[in-house]
């Protein structure tokens, strides 16, 4: 029975390895950095007052405390657009963990609770802890995170058939919904509605140096977890079976998945707040590209996820100046559509 199974996993192997694309892999990567860095600069160059690419280039690498607009760029617009690629790649590496474990092709953090779930807990923050600093702001996230995951696995459990991947999102919708209305009832009961107005709706104007700092660690970590991880997630999305035969620790990879998950999703909500679709949008998107090696999927997911979350911020400034369109409804104006696509679809494609 072993060597059955390790057989037709070297098969689906060899079939996964034929649908995957490195060519266009290594494309996508050039394209997508390409495309970032001239979305950053541009993003900088936007705003209140416009400041040309130049000037932005001038005070990034020679930068003068003595001139405005290099205070602007320094202190203000580059933290912002920093935080937004962060946080975009955060999402979208999350969201692609979450599709290659699950073999859920509408797995995606604020599909599955973990985004209400943080959110929640900083609700609870605000109201019973006014004073946490940064740095424990964030840990009460990541510990929403995995409150709102857990909920929702418990809840799609208890289902008589098991975990299906709709069963699973239906799950997600209702304790995102739960949780979402638990903090807005803390919300209004603690009058802390002003001060989370900005997690809620989802943007990065309020991102500072000292938020980068904290989180860049937690970051750095989990994307080289994710990267080390991504070929055992690639022969996990083949099937457990399948990922045991080839001598895969399944239950190893899925803990240390998850936590890396946990800690990507809770530090991208302590900044943007709730954004939901990115991880849904971008790792799809990457498959289709570069096809079904995981790979090439978080590496690119990283660098598009990014680039999707400073293009939507810019955008949300263009909109209607001077003020801004939350973050959050513009993705989900692409996204919602998007996830009514491939739960149609039925997910053929992982």
């Amino acid at each position: 029975m072993t060597t059955s199974t390790g057989v037709g996993g070297l098969r689906d192997l060899d079939e996964l390895q034929q649908r995957s694309h490195p060519v266009r892999g290594v494309v996508a990567l050039i394209v997508g950095v390409i495309g970032l860095i001239f979305a950053i600069g541009l993003s900088i160059s936007f705003g209140a007052a416009d400041i040309s690419l130049s000037t932005v280039w001038t005070a990034i690498t020679h930068f003068s405390p003595d001139v405005t607009t290099h205070q602007i760029i320094h202190d203000i617009r580059l933290p912002r657009v920093l935080g937004a690629g962060l946080v975009g790649g955060c999402f979208a590496v999350a969201g692609a963990i979450m599709q290659g474990m699950t073999r859920n092709p509408l797995a995606d953090s604020g599909l599955l609770g973990l985004n209400s779930g943080a959110a929640f807990m900083l609700a609870i923050c605000f109201a019973f802890f006014p004073n946490l600093s940064y740095m424990y702001i964030v840990l009460w996230s990541f510990i929403g995170a995995g409150l709102g995951v857990a909920i929702v696995y418990g809840v799609g459990s208890l289902s008589k058939g098991g975990l299906t991947p709709m069963r699973l999102v239906l799950a997600g919708a209702a304790v995102s919904a739960l949780l979402g209305a638990l903090g807005e009832g803390v919300a209004l009961y603690y009058r802390i509605g002003q001060d989370l107005a900005f997690w809620y709706a989802g943007g990065v104007s309020g991102t500072k140096w000292y938020h980068l700092q904290i989180l860049s660690p937690w970051i750095l970590a989990s994307m080289i977890g994710a990267l080390i991880l991504s070929r055992s997630i690639t022969l996990l999305s083949l099937g457990e079976e399948i990922a045991v035969g080839l001598g895969q620790r399944t239950t190893v990879v899925k803990i240390w998945g998850m936590v890396i998950v946990l800690v990507l999703a809770g530090a991208a909500v302590s900044v943007v707040g709730a954004v939901g679709f990115v991880g849904l949008i971008v790792p799809h998107f990457m498959r289709y590209i570069v096809g079904h090696d995981y790979r090439w999927i978080i590496s690119c997911s990283l660098i598009y996820g990014a680039l999707l979350v400073v293009l939507a911020d810019l955008v949300a400034r263009m909109i209607n100046p001077p003020y801004e369109t939350p973050i959050g409804a513009l993705i989900a104006f692409i996204g919602v559509p998007f996830f009514l696509y491939i739960a149609r679809k039925g997910g053929k494609e992982l």
